[in-house]
């Protein structure tokens, strides 16, 4: 890992108008670049809007060669990493909640959601690849909302050797402090039991499909101390400057980094 700098996205989605949500994702990573920015990190389905139910049907879209092409365009004259979601049709029919994960490199890859949620799960299909993504100074994984309630998934990408994992949420209802005070409890665990960074961020205000959202990002150290957050309902961009020495204070500390002291003879993982 080498210092660098994550921008992270809150963004107003509006259920089924994928075009304004695309243009706006691509304004945005436009402000974040001249901020500085390396990683641009989305909301969960920020392309098409977030809704469950049949509604979902309808609003799913395939990850098209146009799409990936304009958002490599954009990575590319920018020369920053996009992190950006949907809803994804596959061409078998299921649907996946699936974030894009955009380099300037060239490459185009994808994480599918892997934990489902009650509300999801007769009609989003779960993913069951623990995929890891790198950029020219971080290594990392993405999990999407539900997902980082299952601490076993953080360990198996903190046992790949990340330095980060984003999780991007499409968590609707309660106010910015009371969802602020939901994502601490587990967030800031996740963290430290893994001597890693995370960092989340959600979609805002009122997707115009009954579902609202309080507008929060946040960053939390490998200390599990958090760093900055962003508890505004309005749509912004939240700026985190994270440093490879608090990394390697973390990991070079007998009693903080955990990991190397695991009783592997007695875990599957």
């Amino acid at each position: 890992m080498k210092n660098i700098k994550i921008a992270l996205v809150v963004q107003n989605c509006i259920a089924g108008n994928f075009d304004a949500n695309l243009t706006k994702c691509l304004e945005f990573t436009e402000k974040a670049a001249q901020k500085g920015a390396e990683v641009v990190v989305f909301p969960e389905m920020n392309l098409t809007g977030y809704v469950t139910g049949k509604k979902i049907l309808k609003i799913a879209k395939p990850v098209s060669h146009e799409l990936k092409e304009q958002l490599l365009q954009k990575a590319q004259s920018l020369n920053l990493a996009i992190l950006a979601g949907l809803a994804e049709k596959a061409s078998n029919g299921s649907i996946f909640s699936s974030h894009l994960v955009v380099l300037p490199d060239g490459s185009v890859e994808k994480y599918r959601k892997i934990h489902t949620s009650p509300y999801e799960q007769k009609y989003f299909t779960p993913g069951d690849d623990i995929k890891i993504f790198a950029t020219q100074k971080l290594n990392f994984g993405i999990q999407l909302c539900y997902d980082a309630h299952f601490p076993e998934l953080t360990l198996s990408m903190a046992l790949q050797k990340i330095d980060a994992v984003f999780i991007p949420h499409a968590s609707p209802r309660g106010n910015s402090q009371e969802k602020f005070d939901s994502w601490v409890r587990h967030l800031r665990a996740r963290a430290f039991d893994n001597s890693i960074f995370v960092f989340a961020c959600n979609q805002t205000g009122n997707n115009l499909a009954n579902l609202t959202f309080p507008g929060i990002a946040l960053a939390i150290g490998p200390d599990g101390n958090l760093i900055s957050t962003f508890l505004e309902d309005k749509e912004g961009i939240h700026m985190v400057h994270i440093k490879k020495n608090l990394l390697d204070k973390v990991r070079s500390h007998e009693m903080r980094y955990f990991l190397p002291n695991r009783r592997k003879d007695l875990f599957n993982l």
